[in-house]
């Protein structure tokens, strides 16, 4: 077991662990750690703990101190800053006229680097760009283009639940989502019923995944051939996954009629491995769009 202290950098970003040296570090505190990028002001979302040692990526970075008033007044200083590097950037790409959309500036705690984060369609020459922002702001820049994913973690935004984005609030890592986990859930395949404020696939499909794999296999599918439990045979009309029922097309004297059993109350073969909505090419080269399986850009650097 090792002693690790876990520290976020942007909000709803990945967690790094560092080595808490001697230090008595408390949740919530904000600390001075020393990344890849250079010297950064974190905030602790993971009080010192011991950790297996297969868990932790070795070596690790030592804690430099406990933030101080003085660093406190430095991050906010550097939050100021950045947003008139943001204003001189985009002056700067519109004169340049390149086709990208800035998204967001940022400052390493030490000043060592400014990071500017945009998207575009395809690769963009910047190299005249970076020239002209190191003649303004005498310090290395980095210009990062990331996915539409990316761009909507950092800006925020509602979804159409009416909360606050997943994305910007908790969600530290993107996982692929696909179209199998919107038809596992009985939705719609509408692309703008089952995409999020990016564009992509909601990542909320992938929460109850697991949840929905479970209740559909209990259930048989639509159309297939059941018994149920007063000896009658019938075909099946429709599923309630939630509630566990299925409506049942049985004929009582020469007359069909459609009645609700519990899954329970019934006997079927199992259910047949799902094959894939029948879509038109141009249904399916939307949908395919959709699935976004890159990983997120924006926390790998530390």
């Amino acid at each position: 077991m090792i002693k690790v202290v876990g520290v976020r950098f942007r909000t709803a970003g990945k967690i790094y662990y560092f080595d808490p040296m001697n230090y008595d570090i408390k949740l919530n505190d904000h600390i001075i750690v020393e990344t890849a990028r250079g010297i950064e002001f974190g905030n602790v979302m993971i009080a010192p703990t011991d950790m297996p040692d297969d868990k932790v990526i070795q070596p690790l970075k030592p804690v430099i101190r406990l933030a101080t008033p003085e660093d406190e007044k430095t991050e906010a200083k550097n939050r100021q800053k950045e947003k008139e590097a943001y204003r001189i950037c985009l002056e700067k790409i519109q004169k340049h006229k390149l086709e990208m959309k800035l998204v967001d500036a940022e400052y390493t705690f030490d000043n060592n680097k400014l990071l500017f984060y945009f998207t575009a369609d395809g690769r963009i020459d910047f190299r005249e760009l970076v020239k002209d922002l190191a003649a303004v702001f005498r310090t290395r820049i980095e210009l990062r283009q990331i996915g539409v994913r990316d761009e909507t973690k950092i800006l925020g935004g509602i979804g159409i639940c009416g909360r606050p984005l997943c994305c910007n609030t908790f969600l530290s890592e993107f996982a692929p989502v696909s179209i199998k986990m919107a038809k596992e859930q009985n939705m719609s395949l509408n692309p703008s019923k089952i995409s999020g404020v990016c564009g992509r696939l909601m990542c909320c499909l992938k929460n109850e995944e697991e949840t929905y794999e479970y209740l559909n296999s209990r259930l048989p599918s639509v159309g297939d051939r059941v018994t149920t439990g007063d000896k009658l045979r019938g075909e099946v009309q429709s599923v309630n996954i939630l509630r566990q029922t299925v409506k049942v097309i049985v004929e009582i004297d020469d007359e069909k009629e459609i009645r609700e059993y519990k899954v329970d109350e019934l006997r079927f073969k199992p259910k047949r491995r799902r094959e894939r909505t029948k879509l038109s090419p141009e249904e399916l080269k939307e949908l395919s769009a959709l699935e976004d399986k890159g990983k997120s850009k924006i926390d790998d650097t530390h």
